[in-house]
C-alpha cells in the first residue's frame, strides 16, 4: 500500500513537473503602447519581434493606445502628446530610475543636449527617451528644378531664394512649386528658432507674434495668392503630394528622406531649412523633436527589468543605424552616429548630415514649443490657415493665435482639456 502511494506520488510528480516548469519560463509580458499610423506601426511591430526573438524572459506586445487608457509599461508618445504626458508625470515612472534599479547601464548625457530637451532635467537624468527625432529640411525635386532652368545642385538657402525659385518652377508650369507639411512645427517652432525669435517670453506667456513671425507668415499668404504655395493641409500628406512629383520644393521633417530615396519616384535634393538673410544673426538652430518612451509607474519590479533591457536594446550602435536607415531618424548617441556614418552609403545619410548641422548652430535651446501643446497647436494652425487663406492679415492671425493660445495654455500644461 505504502509502495502504490509512493509510485502514485512520482507518477503524479513527473506528469506536474512539466508543467511547473512551463510555468515557471513563461515569459513576462510587457505592453507597449502607441498612436502611430499604419506604417510606422508596423515598423515598430519589427523592431518588437527582434526584441522578442534575441531573447526568453520577456514578451513585448503591441497595442494601440486610445483616450482614457491608463499607461501601459512603455508609452510611445507623439510630438504633439509630449506636453500633455509631462503634465501628468506622476504617472510615469522616470526612465533613469527605472535603469538603475534593474542595473543596465545607462547614461542620459551621453545623448546630445538638443535631442533631449524637455525630456530630463539639469543633470542629465531622463525622464523619458527620445527615440524617433528629427528636424525639419528643405527638398526639392530636382527634375523639376532643371526643367525651370535650376541648378538642381544649388537649392535656395534663403527665403528669398526660394521665392524666385518659386517663380521659376510656376513659370515652368508647375502647379505646386512649393508646400509644407506640419505647419505649427516648421512655420512657427523652428522658423522662429532658425530666425533667432522667440515663441514665448521668459514668464512663459505664448510670444510668436513678432515681427519675424508676422513678416514670414504674409510672404506666404503672398505666395499662396501668387499660385507659388500649395497648402495640402496639418499633417503630412503634402509628404505625399512631393513623394508623387506634384510639387518643386517642399518642407518637412528630416526623416523622411530615407522614405523618399526608397520610392525612387522623385529624384530628390536636401538642404537646409531656409532662413531670412535680412535678420541679424540667422541663421542659428533648429530644433529636434519628435516621439518619445515613457515608462508607466506603479508595474512590477520584474517588468522593470523587462523595459530597462528592451531600452538597452534600442540603444544599441546597430539598431540605431537600422533606426535611421528605415526610417531616417537621428541616432542618439556619438557612438550610433560614427556608426550610421560609416555603415550607411553617403546618399542614405545626407538628410542626416544636413539636419545635425542644423542642429549644431548658435541659439538657445527652446522648451516651449507650441506644436508640442496639442490645443495650442490646433489654434496656430487655424490662424495660419486663415492668413493662408486671406481671410486674415498675417498680424492679425499671430495676434489671435497668442491671444487664444494663453487662454488654454495654463490647462494644456496641467493635462487638461478646455471644452
Amino acid at each position: 500500500m505504502r509502495l502504490h502511494t509512493i509510485l502514485s506520488s512520482a507518477v503524479a510528480f513527473a506528469l506536474a513537473a512539466p508543467f511547473a516548469l512551463a510555468l515557471a519560463a513563461a515569459p513576462i509580458e510587457i505592453d507597449l503602447s502607441h498612436r502611430l499610423d499604419e506604417e510606422r506601426g508596423e515598423r515598430l511591430e519589427k523592431v518588437v519581434e527582434r526584441f522578442n526573438s534575441r531573447q526568453k524572459d520577456y514578451q513585448l506586445k503591441v497595442v494601440r493606445r486610445v483616450d482614457g487608457d491608463a499607461p501601459k509599461h512603455l508609452n510611445l508618445v507623439t510630438r504633439e502628446e509630449q506636453a500633455q504626458f509631462m503634465a501628468a508625470k506622476e504617472e510615469f515612472k522616470p526612465l533613469y530610475q527605472v535603469m538603475q534599479q534593474a542595473k543596465e547601464p545607462f547614461d542620459g548625457r551621453k545623448l546630445s543636449p538638443e535631442l533631449r530637451v524637455g525630456l530630463g532635467d539639469r543633470k542629465g537624468n531622463l525622464f523619458a527617451l527620445p527615440v524617433a527625432l528629427s528636424t525639419p529640411v528643405l527638398y526639392i525635386n530636382k527634375a523639376a528644378f532643371r526643367k525651370a532652368g535650376l541648378d538642381p545642385e544649388k537649392p535656395p538657402k534663403t527665403w528669398a531664394e526660394a521665392q524666385k525659385a518659386a517663380d521659376k518652377l510656376f513659370d515652368s508650369g508647375s502647379t505646386c512649386p512649393y508646400t509644407t507639411s506640419w505647419p505649427a512645427w516648421v512655420h512657427i517652432d523652428n522658423l522662429s528658432a532658425w530666425n533667432g525669435a522667440e515663441v514665448a517670453t521668459a514668464k512663459g506667456k505664448l510670444d510668436f507674434n513678432g515681427l519675424v513671425q508676422v513678416k514670414h507668415t504674409a510672404m506666404l499668404t503672398t505666395w499662396s495668392k501668387a499660385k507659388f504655395f500649395t497648402y495640402f493641409g496639418r499633417r503630412d500628406e503634402a509628404d505625399r503630394r512631393f513623394a508623387a512629383g506634384e510639387c518643386g520644393m517642399l518642407t518637412s521633417a528630416s526623416s523622411l528622406f530615407s522614405t523618399l530615396s526608397e520610392g525612387r519616384k522623385v529624384e530628390t535634393g536636401v538642404s537646409a531649412l531656409p532662413y531670412h538673410d535680412d535678420v541679424q544673426g540667422t541663421p542659428q538652430q533648429t530644433l529636434a523633436d519628435g516621439a518619445s518612451l515613457w515608462v508607466g509607474a506603479g508595474k512590477k519590479a520584474a517588468e522593470y527589468k523587462g523595459v530597462a533591457r528592451f531600452v538597452s536594446f534600442l540603444l544599441e550602435p546597430d539598431l540605431q543605424v537600422e533606426f535611421t536607415a528605415l526610417g531616417g531618424f537621428l541616432p542618439l548617441t556619438p557612438v550610433a552616429r560614427a556608426a550610421a556614418d560609416s555603415q550607411l552609403l553617403r546618399a542614405d545619410v545626407a538628410g542626416l548630415d544636413v539636419a545635425y548641422l542644423q542642429l549644431q548652430g548658435k541659439g538657445a535651446l527652446r522648451e516651449l514649443r507650441v506644436s508640442q501643446i496639442e490645443p495650442v497647436r490646433v489654434i496656430v494652425e487655424e490662424e495660419l490657415e486663415a492668413a493662408w487663406a486671406g481671410t486674415k492679415p498675417a498680424k492679425e492671425a499671430l495676434d489671435n493665435a497668442v491671444e487664444r493660445g494663453n487662454v488654454v495654455l495654463p490647462a494644456a500644461l496641467k493635462g487638461q482639456v478646455l471644452k
